[in-house]
């Protein structure tokens, strides 16, 4: 069996906690993860239920994420493990240890099609496509479900050069729509001013009675979560496409 080796304890804490350090790295490694009764892949499978299971989704659980990893367990296995976890352990925790089990197994989608790979870099489904609205659109969209109570959220896909018709979000009071960009790269633009690029992390604001549009690069798949800002007397108002002309122009 491979020997494990540990001195990331001497290294942090070897003069600040000696006695600290030493259990870590000569018992806890030494000998306890040395001793064979248990297969390493069993081992490292234990500890990452162990530290998912009290919450504990820091560097540590990183580092044994890597170490499951390295002795054998799959993409395919470590999804089945947290999966199970969550239903006893409670699926938040399942949620943050998928976040960083995704960057260990950071793999290419099998299949190796841009859509697999978009789907491979966010945690939201890209959903089905969006037939019920598609005459509001140029090139395919996906719709996605995320919230249907308290307040509306969907997870917007477009595939390249897919983008919607200028529109209005109508209210007496209240309403609009945020847009929370979680994947690819995209556009959005208010009649009158620039066009603003749009990338994972940013958010637009779109207060109601203002006239947009938003939709993917040219070169992108793009994917964003769109929130219903609650409102009275809330109506949507399609107007005319963006043409190829003025999209042409982006870059």
């Amino acid at each position: 069996m491979e020997k494990i080796v540990q001195t990331a304890g001497r290294d942090a804490l070897g003069a600040f906690a000696p006695a600290f350090a030493h259990y870590n790295d000569d018992v806890l490694f030494g000998e306890n993860w040395n001793d064979d009764a248990i297969d390493l892949k069993t081992r490292s499978i234990l500890t990452v239920v162990a530290l998912m299971s009290s919450g504990v989704t820091d560097s540590s659980l990183k580092y044994h994420l890597q170490n499951a990893k390295n002795h054998g367990v799959t993409q395919k296995e470590i999804a089945a493990i947290i999966t199970h976890v969550a239903f006893y352990v409670g699926w938040p925790k399942g949620w943050a240890v998928f976040n960083m089990a995704k960057e260990i197994w950071a793999v290419e989608p099998e299949d190796g099609s841009a859509r697999a790979k978009h789907q491979a870099s966010m945690v939201f489904p890209i959903g089905e496509p969006n037939v019920a609205y598609a005459k509001y659109f140029i090139g395919q969209s996906y719709l996605a479900p995320i919230s249907t109570q308290q307040v509306g959220i969907h997870n917007v896909t477009f595939e390249p050069g897919c983008r919607n018709n200028w529109h209005i979000h109508h209210a007496k009071t209240g309403g609009g729509q945020i847009l929370i960009c979680v994947a690819g790269r995209g556009y959005y633009q208010e009649e009158g001013k620039p066009t603003v690029e749009l990338n994972p992390g940013d958010c637009i604001n779109i207060p109601a009675e203002v006239k947009h549009w938003h939709g993917a690069a040219p070169d992108s798949w793009f994917s964003h979560l769109a929130v219903e800002v609650p409102g009275t007397e809330c109506s949507n108002e399609w107007c005319e496409p963006v043409t190829d002309e003025e999209y042409s122009k982006l870059k």
